[in-house]
């Protein structure tokens, strides 16, 4: 049972080099305006302090509530609006600093006026326990709480506070606020994306969500950057051998800067896996056996289905080669390949060569499993700021290399 949901709208404005930047929208401004006027809103970039663009999002009647960073109102009428920015962290707590980042993306797309950009915040019960935060990142009153362990956040898992919500229908409320037409008249465009943690949930969500389609005059697209575990859609998995071979750290880490570094790793070669080195290693989330959460009901051939035909393009950083940063060591993870880029590389490869997919792979240069530098990256900008109809360039340079 999914439950529906409504924004509470907070008034957020911040003092930003020497500017007043409000999120909220023009007070008087609205659908009903005489002016005939875009009206002009000024975007909440408080970098310092991301919780000045915190707003609150209720599910069903209350009081179960989560909270989202925002560049502009949720729910407020904004027609300068032509694309959206949902942006789903990593693991420890990164909902303000995946907000950073999103704004500065979109500074360097020169797409700050036009997008609005949201961050996700999966509040884990470990906050201000055994896992150290801030206070601003503490639990708020009825705020509710994700799931760590084996089916998490990552991968649709039901509220520990609200077992009626699970992590998806959250994405799934913010993709129907941004496409509500009274607000957003002029907004045609959603892009998704995660990265490390948040990669592993976009992966899964792209297949598994029930509002792409459904929502008029709405585009969607995804980007999964380094993930360190995908659902694969069969039960096979990559032979050791090839691009998939045991490398050690220092030689998968040599090869990464090679001559063709930069470009996708093809030699893989799938097969069954050894089932007894790790019995569960095709059960949600790391395959399409043993559905729950949010995809208990829904069947593995339409979670293939739609992760065939919806657009999404998968990203590696060029010399994420390395067990660090959260790594997934287990062995239903290993089964998946050595590291991230090969895991990546991997999959896309056998959707594309052996399931008729059409997804995308993109490797950035430079970078290891630094959030900031892939999201940031030259040529991941048009990834997620997608043209608008009518012209528009992005800027070029040196991919973070210089």
């Amino acid at each position: 049972m999914h439950r529906k949901f409504r924004i509470a709208p907070r008034a957020a404005c911040a003092l930003v080099a020497g500017s007043m930047l409000c999120a909220g929208g023009v007070a008087g401004a609205g659908p009903g305006s005489q002016s005939g006027a875009v009206p002009s809103v000024a975007p909440c970039i408080n970098a310092l302090r991301v919780s000045a663009c915190e707003r609150w999002i209720t599910y069903g009647r209350g009081p179960a509530r989560s909270r989202v960073y925002s560049t502009y109102g949720i729910d407020a009428y904004n027609p300068g609006l032509k694309r959206a920015l949902i942006l789903v962290h990593g693991a420890n707590l990164m909902g303000g600093y995946f907000f950073r980042h999103g704004m500065a993306a979109a500074i360097l797309a020169g797409a700050l006026d036009n997008t609005m950009v949201v961050s996700t915040y999966f509040l884990d019960p470990y906050v201000g326990k055994r896992r150290p935060a801030q206070p601003e990142w503490l639990r708020q009153p009825n705020e509710v709480v994700w799931p760590e362990g084996h089916t998490s956040w990552r991968a649709g898992g039901t509220s520990l506070t609200d077992p009626a919500v699970s992590s998806f229908d959250y994405v799934d409320a913010i993709v129907r606020r941004l496409a509500d037409k009274k607000n957003f008249p002029n907004l045609s465009r959603i892009v998704i994306a995660g990265f490390s943690a948040g990669g592993q949930y976009v992966n899964r969500y792209e297949m598994a969500n029930k509002v792409d389609g459904t929502v008029p005059g709405i585009s969607i697209s995804y980007v999964v950057g380094d993930p360190s575990s995908l659902a694969w859609p069969a039960a096979v998995r990559p032979l050791p051998v090839g691009d998939a071979s045991p490398n050690t750290p220092d030689q998968s880490y040599k090869e990464s800067v090679g001559k063709n570094g930069t470009q996708p790793h093809t030699e893989f070669s799938y097969g069954p896996f050894d089932h007894a080195k790790a019995p569960q290693y095709d059960d949600w989330p790391y395959g399409l056996e043993n559905l729950n959460g949010y995809v208990a009901g829904m069947s593995a051939g339409q979670l293939r289905k739609n992760l065939v035909e919806r657009s999404v393009t998968y990203l590696e950083g060029q010399v994420d080669t390395l067990p660090i940063s959260g790594f997934d060591s287990s062995p239903n993870a290993e089964a998946q390949g050595p590291q991230r880029r090969a895991r990546g590389e991997a999959y896309v490869m056998y959707v594309d060569r052996y399931m008729g997919g059409k997804q995308k792979l993109v490797i950035v240069p430079g970078c290891s499993h630094n959030s900031r530098c892939v999201l940031t990256a030259d040529n991941v900008l048009p990834l997620l700021f997608p043209p608008p109809p009518g012209p528009m360039t992005y800027p070029t340079g040196g991919f973070g290399l210089e």
